[in-house]
């Protein structure tokens, strides 16, 4: 009897846990580049099973991962401004190391420098920062990363991919810290960088208040359950005890 009031609780926590990542996206909804987090439990639940090998199966606190759906590109008409087309990341060096961004919104310090809105040098695909003329003026950048001014080649954005399934921390608002290796990407076939856009965050609002109202009926209802339980083994007690 007692185990139903131990699955319900694991059920809390699990939902716990995806409220939490539902309250981060709704707060990122707007932040440019941001990509919203989901949580695994199923895969994680049979695993449970065919470990335990028991007829009960609690619910795992599941694990986190990033939604790989890309945002909307919005025009912004600004030369520092870039989008990641294709399923990569931009690079930045930080003071926890290889940052990896879809937000573009880029700037160019008095002395040249590629930087980030919080001042990230920019890195190419060998892990270098970016250095351009500043008397040069804007940059013009391909659809490879490419960069020339006035005609001249200055460098090449690097775009990264890592297998942020194996494990990432976020770091500010839209970099991650994942656990894998960050690898610059050679294969640009499919991959690509627009200049004058930058993309919106692809956590959908409406669908996030729908998950969260669903999340927290589901509570309601598991706290109800649980409460009855109790009831019920109190009762129990009572009439093995013979108290009247």
């Amino acid at each position: 009897m007692q185990s139903g009031i131990y699955v319900a609780l694991s059920s809390q926590m699990a939902l716990e846990r995806r409220l939490t990542t539902i309250a981060d996206n709704l707060a990122n909804v707007n932040t440019t580049g941001f990509r919203g987090t989901e949580v695994k439990f199923d895969q994680v639940l049979s695993n449970t099973q065919n470990k335990l090998n028991a007829k009960v199966a609690f619910v795992s606190q599941g694990n986190d991962y990033l939604s790989t759906d890309n945002g909307e590109l919005q025009n912004t008409g600004n030369l520092f401004d870039f989008a990641v087309k294709g399923d990569a990341y931009f690079g930045m060096n930080t003071p926890a190391g290889l940052v990896l961004s879809r937000d573009g919104r880029f700037t160019m310090t008095e002395s040249g420098a590629l930087v980030s809105t919080r001042g990230f040098p920019v890195l190419d695909p060998g892990g270098a920062p970016i250095q351009l003329d500043p008397a040069g003026g804007p940059p013009s950048v391909a659809s490879n990363g490419t960069i020339t001014q006035n005609g001249r080649r200055m460098g090449q954005i690097g775009l990264y991919s890592a297998d942020v399934s194996k494990g990432f921390l976020r770091y500010e608002n839209s970099g991650i810290l994942p656990t894998d290796t960050p690898q610059a990407v050679i294969d640009r076939s499919n991959i690509g960088i627009a200049q004058g856009y930058l993309e919106n965050s692809n956590v959908n609002g409406m669908r996030e208040m729908t998950n969260l109202i669903e999340v927290s009926r589901a509570f309601d209802n598991i706290s109800t359950l649980t409460g009855s339980s109790e009831g019920t083994l109190t009762d129990a007690i009572k009439t093995l005890g013979g108290s009247q």
